[in-house]
């Protein structure tokens, strides 16, 4: 989840006007993400490579409410980037180059993945994690999950949407016109979160949060929202939108953003008085999947606004050590998976709860992703890629 700058895969050449907070804001959201998958394993919902459930509620509630808040802006956070960035690149590229090299920079990173890095993982946690399979060569023999995109899905998404981004602009040339839409206000963004929010409980309605379109791996339950950041990253671009949106807004959402917090106990008194099931909160129809949905998005629309607003305000100032960090945060989201599934099954059969578990593996699992990151995109060949 991982968008990157020139040295990555997921981003393009950045505009003339550099935005140095971006770097930042990248290193923040690529933590989330193996923070998330940790979370995952230990007890929060979410499906992951191999898992450990903890059975303590006062555990189980706030890891839950991490994932949940975390879902609703990291992955779409990421799509706005890396659209944010796409049209400086098409229009210095050219059509022809700028596919070749969007083919080459996620395309390569999904077919390693699927081919080479998924089985090594896949057979990993079945032979260490639940004792079968004795041999790789005996497990790979029966294989037959060859396009598999674990958390590359992403890439996918991001390449499938940029190249109707480019068949969009050869059909429809770029209108020449200089007129830029001001940026919106804290009232328009809430409103069209809120729209999102309805349109994905209609999307919900066949496609629940948690099923997925096989073998590529998209939840079809959050691509609303994903689709709608990706295409207001493009117009954010073209408007300058990052530097003409007001503090007031970034703070007035973010402080939104946290009374929005207070839903949980909202969401916990429902299920209880209602007697409702869980699964009503991810889709069908169901007013709570309604209300979820909405919540889901004008917190997730509000937080991604206020941390703009915050990077650009408090930390758009260069920083080797950032800049370094950023560079690796493609690697560090290809990889991360190797580094927490393998702590993960170092520690299975310690004798303490898996929350216990939880608050030593996230770290080492954040810093062992960040230093395999650094090691990776030192090889030849590949720091051309990510």
């Amino acid at each position: 989840m991982s968008t990157q700058t020139s040295a990555s895969a997921l981003i393009a050449e950045k505009p003339k006007t550099k935005i140095t907070y971006i770097d930042r804001l990248k290193v923040i959201l690529t933590v989330l993400v193996v923070l998330h998958h940790s979370f995952i394993t230990y007890g929060a919902t979410g499906g992951w490579y191999f898992v450990q459930k903890t059975k303590l509620a006062g555990a189980l509630g706030p890891m839950i409410m991490f994932v949940s808040v975390n879902q609703s802006f990291f992955m779409g956070f990421f799509f706005f980037i890396s659209s944010y960035f796409i049209g400086p690149s098409y229009d210095k590229k050219g059509p022809g180059k700028f596919v070749a090299d969007r083919l080459l920079r996620l395309g390569l990173p999904l077919v390693f993945y699927s081919l080479v890095l998924s089985p090594v993982l896949n057979y990993t946690v079945e032979h260490y994690g639940y004792g079968r399979h004795s041999s790789f060569i005996g497990y790979m023999s029966g294989y037959h999950h060859w396009i598999d995109f674990g958390v590359l899905w992403f890439v996918a998404a991001l390449l499938l949407f940029t190249l109707i981004y480019v068949l969009v602009r050869i059909i429809f040339k770029r209108p020449t016109s200089t007129k830029t839409l001001p940026a919106p206000t804290a009232l328009t963004i809430v409103l069209f979160a809120a729209g999102v929010g309805v349109i994905s409980f209609l999307v919900r309605l066949i496609f629940p949060v948690g099923w997925s379109l096989q073998p590529v791996g998209f939840q079809l339950g959050h691509f609303s929202q994903y689709i709608a950041l990706f295409i207001l990253g493009l117009i954010a671009s073209k408007n300058n939108w990052l530097n003409t949106i007001s503090d007031t807004t970034g703070k007035r959402l973010g402080s939104f953003a946290g009374w929005l917090l207070l839903f949980f106990l909202v969401f916990f008194i429902i299920e209880k008085t209602t007697h409702m099931q869980g699964s009503w909160w991810s889709g069908g129809l169901h007013w709570q999947a309604l209300l979820y949905g909405v919540w889901e998005q004008v917190i997730g629309f509000s937080i991604i606004v206020a941390l703009l607003c915050r990077g650009r305000r408090l930390w758009n100032n260069p920083s080797a050590r950032i800049s370094k960090l950023s560079r690796y945060t493609f690697a560090v989201y290809i990889f991360h998976p190797l580094v927490l599934i393998s702590l993960a099954l170092a520690v299975q059969n310690w004798a303490v709860d898996p929350a216990i578990k939880l608050l030593v593996v996230a770290p080492l699992a954040v810093v062992g992703s960040f230093l395999l990151g650094s090691i990776i995109v030192q090889i030849p060949g590949v720091k051309k890629i990510i």
